[in-house]
């Protein structure tokens, strides 16, 4: 790995994948070796700096990342392991870091991976400028408003068009689905492919802020939307969870529900390096599914429901022209800002606002106290919320007022006006 003039460019992956990856190590490949720049791209992110190990860098020339401009997943792969957690491990990246003669750092990744970033960039006191070019399908991260993390729109377009082919099934063969959307700390995916899917109901955990929710009253919000479709003349439905819904209702809520000894029959109850729940491991679907059953059975609503995950199927899908560009233009803000005069006085998350570069200080988007971002919930107040509620089939409070109407929803669950009233009116 022979010197140049202006130094060498560390790319390094964490977190899961999310379409676009390869969009923004290209574009900091090609802009960093314009400028005169060396560029390494470290395979497996943090995973083996953290130990000091150095092998699994590799010098990127334009001829290895041109190709993977529009290709979906990484082509440095990626890890979880945070440096940040163990002073050691800190010490071992920056050690690494030194003895390959790194001078710059683009960091890609979420909120866990913009603090390892921020680490580096403090703890080697301005010997490495870091950019941090923000990446989640989650679209959780507090960027400026109206301002996605790549990959999400990807992973919406995708998402949507599964989605409308399930919903599609369920209307020919009447049969509900139980779609279960990543997004562990905001709902924008699940809400995002609800809506544009025209999905019967879509719930999110922004929702229930303040407000606690336990398993049984998730499943009698689907229960009475199925009742309402039911009085339509409509027995098919499509329902859409943000998975971070399992948060909601708590490890101890999922046990008091379930039941401690019958937990593992879903997956085990784990948490990932960064403290989070690893809902992966969760059957979310398949529990809600099968306590759906138990509760409908006495209403005499029969139905056939199937229950789906969707989110991994997303991740490393190709980009789509948003993205595409999107990655480019980030990949390209990361370079000029690490060559900048500012970029001598702080570390930043990139982001392009208005067509101009925005570099969003380290110092000013991580919480301190958590180590993480502030996340970027999905405004319930807003009128983009207003209208996907509009849009959807579920109880409403003029459900209550009117007497006949109230009539019928009890009557389709096999429920006398004033059982209907007390068991679904508290959930709306």
């Amino acid at each position: 790995m022979a010197d140049t003039n202006r130094g060498r460019l560390a790319i390094v992956v964490g977190g899961g994948p999310a379409p676009g990856i390869n969009g923004v190590i290209s574009s900091v490949t090609i802009e960093a070796i314009r400028r005169g720049l060396e560029v390494i791209g470290v395979r497996g992110g943090f995973s083996h700096l953290v130990t000091g190990d150095t092998s699994k860098a590799q010098v990127l020339g334009a001829n290895d990342v041109g190709p993977w401009y529009i290709r979906g997943g990484s082509l440095l792969g990626t890890s979880r392991v945070n440096p940040a957690k163990d002073p050691a491990h800190m010490q071992n990246v920056l050690d690494a870091f030194t003895k390959l003669n790194v001078k710059y750092l683009v960091t890609i990744g979420g909120d866990d991976t913009a603090f390892s970033g921020s680490q580096v960039y403090e703890r080697a006191g301005g010997a490495i400028r870091v950019a941090h070019v923000p990446k989640t399908i989650d679209n959780d991260l507090p960027l400026p408003p109206g301002i996605p993390t790549f990959g999400f729109e990807t992973a919406r377009h995708y998402g949507v068009q599964l989605a409308r082919s399930l919903h599609e099934d369920a209307r020919t063969t009447n049969r509900w689905y139980i779609v279960v959307s990543m997004g562990r700390a905001a709902g924008h995916l699940a809400l995002g492919i609800g809506k544009a899917a025209a999905a019967t109901l879509t719930l999110i955990r922004e929702e229930f802020r303040g407000k606690g929710l336990t398993l049984d009253g998730l499943c009698d919000l689907i229960i009475g939307s199925m009742a309402k479709r039911k009085v339509e003349g409509k027995s098919y439905g499509l329902v859409i969870l943000a998975e971070g819904l399992i948060e909601s209702i708590g490890e101890q809520g999922l046990v008091e529900a379930i039941g401690e000894a019958n937990m593992h029959a879903y997956g085990k109850i784990e948490k990932d390096p960064h403290g989070h729940l690893r809902l992966g491991e969760i059957e979310f679907g398949r529990m809600v599914r099968e306590r759906l059953s138990k509760r409908m059975e006495p209403l005499g609503l029969k139905t056939t429901m199937i229950d789906k995950d969707l989110g991994y199927e997303l991740r490393c899908a190709d980009p789509i022209p948003f993205d595409a560009e999107y990655t480019r233009d980030l990949g390209y803000g990361a370079v000029k800002f690490l060559l900048s005069d500012e970029a001598s006085k702080y570390g930043a998350i990139v982001s392009v606002v208005g067509g101009k570069l925005v570099p969003l200080r380290f110092q000013d988007m991580i919480v301190p106290a958590t180590k993480r971002m502030q996340t970027r919930d999905v405004d319930v107040n807003s009128v983009t919320y207003e209208c996907a509620r509009q849009y959807m089939t579920r109880l409403e409070k003029e459900d209550f007022t009117s007497p006949d109407r109230l009539a019928m929803l009890a009557t389709a669950v096999k429920l006398t006006p004033d059982e209907f009233r007390g068991r679904f009116e508290p959930l709306v």
